[in-house]
């Protein structure tokens, strides 16, 4: 797979996942204006991820049934339709509306992930998944600079537009610019003749889900993302409401600039996908879950002092990004015939524990401060760093049985025989 084409599926991702947490800078400033009370201020972000949620379940699988690139295109454009609705919204409730909306086809992420995947070789495929997911990274982190910096100048709506028009024009760049899927391709002449085919496909695609939580890989790699996250998600969910209190008083730009700290730890863990196609994801994961308890002993000095705040933050993002991409290459590896299912179903996990850590954190933090949220964001990943000494007891046998889970003909399994040929992801 290309550079190019690896660096505007990375693009994609970056935006897409920036309309779900676009509002972490402006939780204070949005919730005012749209009369919520600071203590459900979390729920501004949490409600993307519910709906984000809710698009795992029911249109990630689409990816393993149509076009992944029109696929791309569409869940794009109807991501900025919802950015619209929330940057137009006079209520809370149709903000809600529209942060929902936008979660829900956000899901792009995943489709763009399994897609660059497919493209590439397995001795590249680490690289390729490394290279794409730091767009998440740099969505959430730079999302947040530039969210704050555009709040301070025009408001908290302008950030929602702004993010609107750049769905629109990848929308368009992702059509014009990427190949069209081979996977589907092969299986178009069959399904105009078959018109049922394809609903069928679907629904085996989204049944086969409650199949993949048989497998021992993908739970314990689940229930790390869930810990992962909820741990990230309290950090940078919760951040902005004491940044903007005594004795800081920083504004929603000031607070943005934190996104450069966590871009420059997120970024520095590159190489992640190159360890991972080398052999070395699971011990990878288990270094990166240490380092992110330890991050949490700078993060808790954010009342004393920024500059420790800031290297726990440098350390958060490298070993969430780190142990993100271990995560997602075992996956493909292991599900090479339904990547967008298992990444899929991996990302509910995801956002099971992103709106919990959005929640939770501001609920802590009004009754127990700062160091309440803290040792909450390092509960969260003293469990992570649990399960993954769980699975060690036992790697071998959880990838034999996931491998067998994946193959061709099995019960539940995206691919199809069609004349004799196998239909891959």
């Amino acid at each position: 797979m290309g550079v190019g084409r690896r660096l505007l599926l990375a693009v994609v991702c970056g935006v897409a996942v920036a309309s779900i947490y676009a509002a972490q800078p402006v939780l204070e400033p949005m919730g005012r204006d749209l009369g919520v009370p600071a203590e459900l201020s979390g729920w501004i972000v949490a409600t993307g991820q519910v709906g984000y949620l809710v698009g795992l379940v029911l249109l990630v699988p689409l990816g393993d049934v149509v076009d992944r690139r029109r696929l791309i295109a569409t869940h794009l454009a109807l991501t900025a339709a919802g950015l619209v609705l929330t940057a137009s919204a006079r209520t809370a409730w149709a903000a809600f509306a529209g942060l929902a909306v936008a979660g829900l086809f956000a899901v792009v992420v995943q489709t763009a992930v399994a897609y660059a995947a497919s493209l590439s070789p397995p001795g590249e495929r680490g690289r390729t998944i490394g290279v794409v997911t730091s767009g998440v990274v740099v969505g959430i982190l730079g999302g947040r600079l530039l969210g704050g910096w555009l709040a301070e100048v025009w408001g908290w709506r302008s950030v929602h537009l702004v993010l609107a028009v750049l769905a629109l024009g990848l929308a368009a760049l992702v059509a014009t610019v990427l190949p069209a899927d081979e996977r589907t391709e092969r299986t178009e002449r069959t399904e105009r003749t078959e018109p049922t085919e394809q609903p069928a496909r679907y629904g085996r695609a989204v049944a086969s889900l409650g199949e993949l939580f048989g497998d021992r890989l993908f739970r314990t790699r689940g229930l790390i993302a869930f810990f992962l996250f909820a741990s990230f998600g309290t950090l940078w969910s919760g951040m902005a409401l004491p940044l903007a209190g005594p004795p800081w008083h920083l504004s929603a730009a000031g607070i943005g600039l934190f996104g450069i700290a966590g871009l420059a730890g997120a970024l520095g863990a590159a190489r992640a996908g190159r360890w991972a196609d080398s052999g070395r994801a699971i011990p990878v994961t288990g270094l990166a879950l240490a380092l992110l308890v330890v991050s949490w002993a700078g993060i808790a000095w954010l009342p004393w002092s920024l500059w420790l705040l800031v290297a726990g933050v440098v350390l958060l993002d490298f070993a969430v990004q780190a142990a993100h991409v271990a995560n997602q290459h075992l996956l493909a590896a292991a599900y090479p015939d339904r990547t967008n299912g298992a990444i899929g179903g991996y990302m509910v996990f995801y956002s099971l524990g992103s709106a919990l850590g959005a929640a939770a954190t501001s609920v802590v933090f009004a009754s127990a401060g700062w160091a309440g949220s803290s040792l909450l964001g390092a509960g969260f990943a003293c469990c992570a760093l649990v399960v993954w000494a769980w699975e060690r007891r036992a790697p071998a046998a959880a990838h034999r049985t996931a491998k067998s889970r994946c193959r061709p003909g099995k019960a539940g399994t995206a691919p199809a025989r069609r004349n004799g040929r196998t239909t891959r992801g």
